[in-house]
């Protein structure tokens, strides 16, 4: 196994990590709804950090998904359509981290937040090997 396919493939394996954080969040009687975005942001980083490394790229240190998803265009133009579920990933995961920031997401914030991730996740990898 190559040097990129070997990173591209261990971004993924954290990035579904997250996922199953997200599911087992879900499966619980009380819900931390920040956690969730918080994964969620996580695993759609990972994601566009695997598609940058596959292609031999470093990933830059960022969780600017909006910037990651610039980065990785020049490999999957067709993934442009993804940047307002890259700003409101961020904005949700950045936002609900810190109490003194006053934001706590509600449970349509999770869910929208947990959906977006996967589309993300998604539509990577139907531009990777498999």
């Amino acid at each position: 196994m190559s040097e990129p396919e070997s990173t591209y493939r261990a971004w993924l394996e954290k990035a579904e990590h997250d996922l199953l954080n997200i599911d087992n969040n879900l499966a619980a009687t009380r819900i931390p709804w920040d956690t969730v975005c918080f994964h969620a942001q996580q695993a759609a980083e990972k994601a566009l950090k695997a598609l940058l490394a596959y292609h031999g790229e470093p990933p830059p240190r960022t969780h600017d998904l909006v910037a990651l998803l610039t980065r990785c265009l020049p490999f999957a133009p067709d993934l442009a359509d993804l940047e307002t579920d890259c700003r409101n990933l961020t904005y949700f995961a950045v936002s609900s981290r810190y109490p003194d920031d006053l934001f706590e997401p509600e449970e349509a914030d999770g869910r929208a937040m947990n959906k977006a991730a996967r589309r993300v996740q998604a539509r990577v990898l139907a531009v990777l090997p498999t």
